[in-house]
C-alpha cells in the first residue's frame, strides 16, 4: 500500500491545523511547571512537554506564527520540509528537513522560541512531528499578520507574502 497524504490523515486522525497543513495531539505531559517558575512570558502553568504530529501537502503551507516555546521538528515520511524562520535579529534561515542528510537534509531541527515561521513541503506531502517545551498552548501562539511582519522585516517582503494569508 502506498502510503500518501490521505492515507496518514485518516490513519493517524489528523485534523486541519490553524496556521495551514493537519496535525494531532499525540502527547502532553501530565505534570506541570508552575507559572511563576517560568519565564515571565508565560502566562501561566504550562505541561513539562507536548508532541504533535504534523502533515503538510503540495500547495498548502504553514503560515508564519511564533509560539513561546522552543520546538523541536521530526522528519517520519514524505518528501523533505523547508522551515523559514526569521529570528529576532532579521536573519532568515532556512531549515532542511528530512532525510537525506547528503544533502544537508536533517532528520531533526530546532526552531528557538519567538522565532517567526513558516513550513512547506517540496514534493507531494511531508509528515513530521514536534515536540515543544514547555509544552504548546494555544494561548503561546500569534499568527503573524502579513502588513506587521513587513514592517518588521521588509527585506523578507517576498517570502513573507508568500506565507502569510
Amino acid at each position: 500500500m502506498m502510503m500518501d497524504s490521505a492515507y496518514w490523515i485518516d490513519r493517524l486522525g489528523l485534523l486541519p491545523h490553524p496556521e495551514g497543513g493537519y496535525y494531532k495531539e499525540t502527547y502532553r505531559s501530565t505534570e506541570e511547571v508552575i507559572s511563576n517558575a517560568l519565564p515571565s512570558r508565560f502566562p501561566g502553568n504550562r505541561a513539562l512537554s507536548t508532541a504533535i504530529y504534523f502533515l503538510l501537502e503540495k500547495g498548502n503551507f504553514s503560515a508564519f506564527h511564533r509560539i513561546k516555546s522552543d520546538e523541536i521538528w521530526h522528519f517520519y515520511d514524505g518528501n523533505p520540509i523547508l522551515i523559514h524562520a526569521i529570528d529576532a535579529n532579521g536573519n532568515l534561515t532556512t531549515y532542511k528537513l528530512g532525510n537525506l542528510h547528503s544533502e544537508g537534509v536533517f532528520p531533526q531541527i530546532t526552531i528557538p522560541a519567538n522565532t517567526w515561521f513558516a513550513s512547506e513541503t517540496t514534493g507531494d506531502f511531508s509528515l513530521a512531528g514536534c515536540t515543544v517545551s514547555p509544552g504548546f498552548d494555544f494561548n503561546d501562539f500569534e499568527m503573524a499578520d502579513r502588513e506587521s511582519l513587513i514592517n518588521l522585516y521588509k527585506e523578507h517582503r517576498a517570502i513573507i507574502e508568500q506565507f502569510t494569508r
